[in-house]
């Protein structure tokens, strides 16, 4: 067993003697020991704020004020600075419009107009239902199964009624790349396109974008034929240049008039970047063999709805236009 007396202190020599004598010979015997003296003025710990004296009040009568912790709060995320678009702006051919059975800017209450303003309110709706988010809430894809079943007149038709909406923008693009044709239905003059951004990175997809004299109306043409469109669609820059038409523009809403989904693949590509699809069918025209197929080439969309365009007969009675005396005899 050790002997703690003969363990010296650390620094000190051993200058023999147990150690309560050793201890006794540093700080008194007994009942002797002092305390030491007390400061008058506590000086406070560093860097810990001290209330304000007020005038005729000594120091030591200051208090200290206890430290609050600041919570640590990370930097506000940088908002997405708006894009406008800088491709000039043309004159729609509203006359032209009328020839072909549209819906006419500022034209008169028609059943068309009405029926559109039905079809657009659900799918605004919708996307405000699904919050902020991703950017493909803003995106709708117009389609049909096959030709001939009048998913562009349907997708103008959309597009120019939303373009009333009085706090949204809308822009067109012209996505049958194969047979594009909503210039010369507008009656605009042509220029680059969408497939132009995608092929060419120097081409900014905003310069591409057409305004018109239509408030909150623009266009995006479908720009030179390429066989390689799909391709180009399925590139990974695709969504980056897509999410460029709706930066910082919350309430822009953006149109695609797609190929058919059965006659070219455009349609099932341009699918995987919009949160709604429109898919056209026809009364007496589609196939339900057809439309299931279409359905299944559009399944990545998490939204798809069908509208059933040149149906004559309406099981209920409605004539929509005939109440703002047109189409019919109002009550």
């Amino acid at each position: 067993m050790t002997e703690h007396s003969k363990i010296p202190l650390p620094g000190q020599r051993d200058s023999g003697g147990s150690l309560f004598e050793r201890a006794e010979g540093l700080f008194g015997a007994p009942g002797e020991l002092k305390a030491a003296p007390v400061p008058t003025v506590l000086a406070p710990p560093a860097n810990r704020p001290r209330r304000a004296v007020p005038p005729g009040v000594p120091p030591e009568a200051t208090e200290i004020v206890p430290e609050t912790p600041v919570a640590a709060t990370s930097a506000p995320r940088a908002l997405a600075q708006r894009v406008e678009f800088s491709g000039g702006q043309q004159t729609i051919d509203r006359g032209r419009l009328l020839e072909q059975g549209f819906v006419v800017p500022d034209g008169p209450v028609t059943a068309l107009v009405e029926e559109f303003r039905i079809v657009k309110r659900q799918l605004l709706l919708a996307m405000r239902a699904e919050g902020a988010g991703s950017p493909d809430r803003q995106r709708v894809l117009v389609s049909s199964p096959l030709p001939g079943e009048g998913k562009t007149f349907c997708a103008m038709n959309l597009a120019l009624t939303m373009a009333a909406e009085k706090d949204a923008e809308v822009v067109l693009v012209d996505a049958d790349f194969a047979k594009p044709s909503i210039l010369s239905l507008l009656g605009l003059s042509g220029g680059k396109g969408l497939m132009d951004a995608l092929a060419d990175p120097s081409v900014r997809v905003e310069d591409c974008v057409i305004a018109t004299d239509i408030p909150g109306f623009f266009v995006l043409p479908a720009g030179n034929r390429t066989s390689s469109d799909s391709e180009y669609l399925a590139s990974g820059n695709t969504r980056d240049l897509l999410d460029r038409l709706t930066a910082g523009a919350p309430n822009r809403v953006v149109i695609f008039d797609s190929p058919p989904a059965l006659a070219a693949s455009p349609a099932a590509e341009l699918a995987k970047y919009v949160g709604q699809a429109l898919v056209i069918c026809r009364a007496d025209h589609t196939g339900q063999r057809a439309l299931e197929d279409a359905l299944s080439l559009l399944s990545i969309c998490p939204d798809i709805k069908l509208l059933l365009n040149s149906a004559n007969f309406s099981p209920s009675g409605r004539r929509f236009g005939a109440y703002y005396g047109y189409g019919g005899d109002g009550e």
